[in-house]
């Protein structure tokens, strides 16, 4: 029997801010290994015998960099199809998008495994027998969920009561009390938000108890573009019809109103990473309980996270705090009030403010841009293009930038001109002029741009061809 590991890839992972940003959300978040966690799902898809491509279903302006995850690790060259959503519409949708793909383009009877692209599996030899019983109840048309053997009182979860494979009810995370009691039964299982069904059993369900989702999700894709490739599916979902789809939960809208669902009980190293106590835990901690990712230099600490990529840290007489330091933010947060860090991009959001959106170095389809300074009407930026990509032919009205090739070959369209601009050379770009920058060589592009001028916001841009399909 073949498989369609389908990974849904969304959500803002506002607990784990400053490191989780709106454009660069939880599922990129690198671990200790240098694997993401978008990675990890991917790969166990991928390391499943019967997998028959990877399905992955995201926000459109992620595209790319959920492309540049997984040929870092898709070794085995497996297939990959994308669903790109405009903006998030919850599970439901995502879901009923997913099925009508798979289903026109496999059949009704293929058999899709839903993960979650931010959740952590550490025990892959498990987790694949686990899908191996999901796949045989599966067949018999059912829905199939995975609950996890509980190992404390959580209240962060959902739980399911279950008997064998048979679900009883689905329970709303529970009070600290009635965890206690729900773990001593030993009859309820965490909800692990991974499910297993054939794609026209999901069609069923949706129509059956949520008919305006997947009619509304049916007229959207509908009026979609679609594109198609060697080893590569993808549509992109019109945004004003999309609109259209009710917001819902898979759990809400399915799941719990389905009298076909079953469950697979599974003890496979599950965690969903939800706050930063839950992702110290994976690093070894010191004799003080301390837990440091990074460079961190000590006196009097205990049970302490503290992360740095790039600065030192210092700590003096503190115990119990979270640490969390970034090159444009500093999260410093008691470790029993983990779960609140939400709160602070939930405020950064709603002020506009770029710390909840970007980081300084932001990811774009030919590469990277870190912003090294700014302040009134000027910027300075270092640019990274990958070999072959370019930037869009464009034109900015409020301010001139000067480039200096740092290593490299630019070929570099400046007005009625095209040059190549070799390492230790530059040229200037005047406002209203069109210009384009391209990577012709085999390494990567390394140049520092200064733009300078009345304004110098990343909206200032008018795109006059663009090979991403940018406007």
């Amino acid at each position: 029997m073949s498989i369609v590991p389908t990974i849904l890839c969304g959500g803002a992972g506002s607990r784990l801010w400053p490191v989780s940003r709106e454009m660069h959300p939880k599922p990129f978040i690198r671990l200790a290994d240098n694997q993401s966690l978008l990675q990890k799902a991917f790969l166990r898809g991928a390391n499943l015998p019967e997998a028959k491509e990877i399905l992955t279903v995201t926000n459109r302006e992620l595209l790319f960099k959920t492309q540049d995850d997984f040929r870092e690790v898709n070794k085995q060259g497996l297939a990959t199809s994308f669903i790109l959503e405009p903006f998030g519409r919850n599970t439901a949708a995502a879901i009923a998008a997913a099925a009508l793909n798979v289903a026109m383009r496999h059949g009704e009877d293929a058999v899709m495994l839903v993960l979650a692209a931010d959740h952590l599996i550490t025990d892959q030899e498990a987790f694949s027998s686990a899908v191996a019983q999901a796949m045989v109840l599966a067949r018999q048309g059912k829905l199939v969920t995975f609950g996890i053997q509980p190992d404390a009182p959580e209240t962060g979860y959902g739980y399911i009561e279950a008997e064998g494979n048979q679900v009883v009810r689905f329970i709303e995370k529970p009070t600290l009390e009635k965890a206690r009691e729900y773990l001593a039964s030993g009859r309820f299982l965490w909800n692990s938000g991974i499910f297993c069904f054939e794609a026209g059993i999901m069609l069923q369900a949706l129509e059956k108890h949520c008919p305006d989702i997947l009619s509304a999700t049916t007229s959207c894709i509908q009026s979609s573009r679609t594109a198609e490739g060697k080893g590569f599916s993808q549509i992109a979902l019109e945004p004003d019809s999309f609109a259209q789809v009710p917001d819902n939960s898979i759990d809400y809208a399915v799941m719990e109103k389905s009298s076909q669902v079953a469950v697979v009980p599974c003890d496979i190293g599950w965690s969903d990473i939800g706050s930063w106590s839950a992702l110290g835990d994976l690093t070894n901690s010191d004799g003080q309980g301390n837990r440091i990712n990074g460079e961190a230099h000590l006196h009097d600490v205990t049970n302490c996270f503290i992360q740095s990529n790039k600065r030192v840290v210092g700590a003096v007489g503190v115990d119990n705090l979270i640490i969390v330091d970034t090159p444009d933010a500093l999260l410093v947060a008691d470790r029993s009030r983990a779960q609140d860090v939400k709160h602070l991009y939930t405020a950064l959001k709603a002020q506009g403010h770029e710390a909840h959106k970007l980081h300084l170095t932001v990811h774009r389809p030919w590469g990277t841009y870190t912003v090294l300074e700014e302040g009134p009407r000027f910027k300075i930026k270092r640019i990274v293009v990958k070999p072959g990509a370019s930037l869009s032919l464009q034109m900015h009205y409020h301010r001139s930038e000067h480039w200096i090739v740092v290593s490299g070959m630019a070929k570099v369209v400046n007005g009625e001109r095209e040059l190549l601009v070799a390492t230790n050379e530059s040229t200037f770009i005047p406002a209203g002029h069109k210009h384009r920058l391209e990577n012709p060589g085999v390494l990567d592009l390394v140049m520092i741009e200064v733009q300078s001028g009345e304004y110098v916001g990343e909206d200032d841009i008018v795109r006059f061809q663009d090979v991403y399909g940018r406007c």
